[in-house]
């Protein structure tokens, strides 16, 4: 069954190890009949969330950026892959900064059931991606409707295209695309 299939690549960085890692998905996902769009966050403005709570009654932010097109979306995705650096053991701020300014969708009719998150990290511990997975977790347990369903963690990944390197990370990548 096709699904609708959106990638957020949220590093800055040229030739990023998570966004080689969520073009392999991206792959994965078009190999597998999915409807899959890919949105990279590098060149994009997006201002920090300022809290006023307007979105809540509004539906809408009243700030004027690029988050409004990738709102929509998140939206009207039925699953969504978030592939993001780990620094300090944390998303990268921002990934962060895009899950804020998304407070608009909470009352929404989205569409996103299955979440998922790809990650790098130039340590080479499993733990090193707990704290960020968490935090992703804490944005999904406020949408009755989403799940966060896995983790491809590319451990031990630093150098710039490195990501390259490590076949067995670029496997899983593909394949949590090609198995959605």
């Amino acid at each position: 069954m096709s699904m609708k299939v959106l990638i957020i690549s949220t590093s800055l960085r040229t030739n990023s190890n998570s966004d080689i890692l969520a073009r392999k998905c991206v792959r994965g996902a078009l190999d597998a009949g999915h409807e899959v769009e890919y949105v990279s966050l590098k060149g994009k403005s997006i201002e920090y969330c300022i809290g006023c709570l307007s979105c809540i009654k509004s539906g809408s932010c009243v700030l004027k950026d690029d988050v409004k097109d990738i709102m929509e979306k998140v939206k009207q995705a039925e699953v969504i892959i978030f592939a993001t650096p780990i620094y300090y053991y944390e998303m990268c701020g921002q990934m962060k900064t895009l899950l804020d300014r998304l407070n608009p969708l909470y009352a929404s009719e989205y569409a996103f059931r299955d979440i998922y998150m790809i990650a790098t990290a130039a340590e080479d511990e499993d733990s090193t991606f707990d704290k960020a997975y968490n935090g992703l977790q804490g944005w999904v347990d406020c949408f009755e409707k989403a799940t966060l369903k896995g983790i491809v963690m590319g451990a031990g990944i630093s150098e710039a295209s490195d990501a390259l390197n490590h076949k067995d990370v670029l496997k899983k990548a593909y394949e949590l695309g090609r198995n959605l």
